[in-house]
């Protein structure tokens, strides 16, 4: 293993090698920072089977956004302890195949900043360009890498940490009948969102339908949680969504279900509990006490478990027919009944 002061890459190292036989680990790519190589570990546990669902896990495309890799982390950690005991785990796990990439900007992380090294941002990256008017700068730019948001030369390849991701999903997520990905960030607002695309339009996706029947499926199994489910597009559009690019992909060239999800933490609540994290760049995104930390880090375990079985069980909720058709207007009135009203 690679020698670094990182403390997440030196858990996920640990964790792989607690893992033994139990997990299936790749270098998806690596990336220098100065003297060091940081790699980027792809980690997968589960049935390899592509005739079995799948859910992807992301983190750390941010790289001042730690919490989002320190979630993963948690939950693999859990899945690996409980291995060792949990006999219903094992068999779940012969139904569903469990893919992570906990640390996909390792050298954002190091160098405690939001893009890549190259200053490129990996969520504006993707070659999608949007449809609508997007914030200034905020929505993706090409002025320059110093300033933030950078999208990357016109024209030039994704930066080698998002082919990695496409490379992943590619290959473990888009070829099965069903498949989740789920990408864990922090940073907007005072509550705990679940977005899902557009994020290049406000028009809605094609599988609408299937994320409204998740969510209600959610929402009856737990329905204390305090999660507002979302499109993207209902709080700003943006160019280069490397989600949106996958997603377009998918469902161009397959009628297979691939519904990517973004985990957007509201670290708004965070600085509200504690307003002197506003003088520090990690403290705007992360939760600085450790009982804060700990209480993030259990809170959204039934999330990440819940994606998990909901994958193993789609075929008993995704809708079809008439059930399909009535999901999809109820989506359509809850989401977007406001841009018909204007």
């Amino acid at each position: 293993m690679i020698e670094t002061k990182l403390p997440e890459l030196l858990i996920l190292e640990r964790l792989i090698e607690e893992g033994g036989a139990q997990v299936e680990v790749s270098t998806s790519c690596a990336v220098r920072v100065g003297a060091h190589e940081l790699p980027v570990y792809t980690v997968a546990l589960g049935n390899p089977s592509l005739d079995v669902p799948a859910v992807g896990f992301f983190g750390g495309i941010h790289g001042l956004e730690r919490i989002g890799t320190q979630v993963l982390l948690a939950f693999l950690q859990s899945l690996l302890a409980r291995l060792r005991w949990d006999h219903v785990l094992h068999q779940q796990l012969q139904a569903v195949r469990l893919v992570f990439m906990p640390l996909i900007n390792p050298g954002g992380m190091w160098c405690s900043t939001r893009c890549n090294p190259h200053g490129v941002d990996l969520m504006r990256n993707a070659p999608v360009d949007s449809l609508e008017t997007v914030p200034f700068l905020l929505g993706g730019q090409r002025y320059s890498p110093r300033l933030p948001w950078y999208r990357g030369p016109l024209g030039a390849p994704m930066e080698a940490e998002s082919r990695a991701v496409c490379r992943v999903v590619e290959r473990e997520l888009l070829p099965r009948e069903f498949s989740l990905a789920l990408d864990c960030h922090s940073g907007f607002g005072l509550r705990d969102r679940i977005w899902f695309p557009h994020a290049h339009t406000a028009a809605p996706i094609a599988h609408l339908a299937d994320i409204g029947a998740l969510e209600q499926l959610f929402s009856q199994s737990h329905p204390n949680h305090n999660y507002v489910f979302e499109p993207q597009s209902r709080q700003y559009r943006t160019h280069g969504d490397l989600w949106d690019y996958l997603y377009l992909n998918a469902v161009r060239d397959s009628e297979r279900v691939f519904l990517p999800l973004t985990l957007e933490m509201g670290s708004w609540l965070w600085v509200k509990k504690n307003p002197r994290q506003l003088f520090s760049r990690l403290g705007m995104f992360n939760p600085k006490p450790e009982h804060r930390l700990q209480r993030v880090l259990r809170s959204h375990t039934v999330w990440l478990d819940f994606l998990a079985r909901a994958a193993c069980g789609y075929r008993r909720w995704l809708p079809e027919g008439l059930v399909r058709q009535a999901r999809e207007a109820d989506a359509m009135a809850r989401w977007y009944a406001h841009q018909h009203q204007r």
